[in-house]
């Protein structure tokens, strides 16, 4: 099991970047796929980004493509979200999770995730 906390939000204005990190407790973070996932008020949680667990593949969503970097450091056990040229529909609640299995590839689907931070607000202003 991978215990997960979120930091890194605030409130920034439209343009502005922002750099999201997720500390691991656990053993075994190096051997989890990681992503991250948003939720705005009265909307459902979706995927933004994910990692391999051994770093060789990310993907992205469509939304984020281009403006956001995941990575990761195992000997750290953190994860990191770099957003740049944030936009007013990027605010969201933003979470960290696991892969629900060990050397699980990547994946876009919040029920292949098992671990959760508590999440972290990131609130962009126009």
């Amino acid at each position: 099991q991978v215990q997960l906390v979120e930091s890194g939000g605030g409130l920034v204005q439209a343009g502005d970047s922002l750099r999201l990190s997720c500390a691991a407790s656990g053993r075994t973070f190096s051997l989890y796929s990681m992503g991250w996932f948003r939720q705005a008020p009265g909307k459902e949680r979706e995927f933004v980004a994910v990692i391999r667990w051994n770093g060789g593949r990310t993907l992205y969503a469509d939304a984020v493509k281009g403006r956001c970097t995941i990575s990761r450091d195992d000997a750290k056990r953190m994860v990191y979200l770099q957003m740049n040229s944030l936009k007013p529909e990027d605010t969201a609640v933003y979470y960290c999770a696991a892969r629900l299995v060990p050397f699980g590839e990547v994946s876009l689907t919040v029920t292949d995730f098992g671990s959760w931070g508590q999440g972290t607000q990131v609130t962009v202003s126009s």
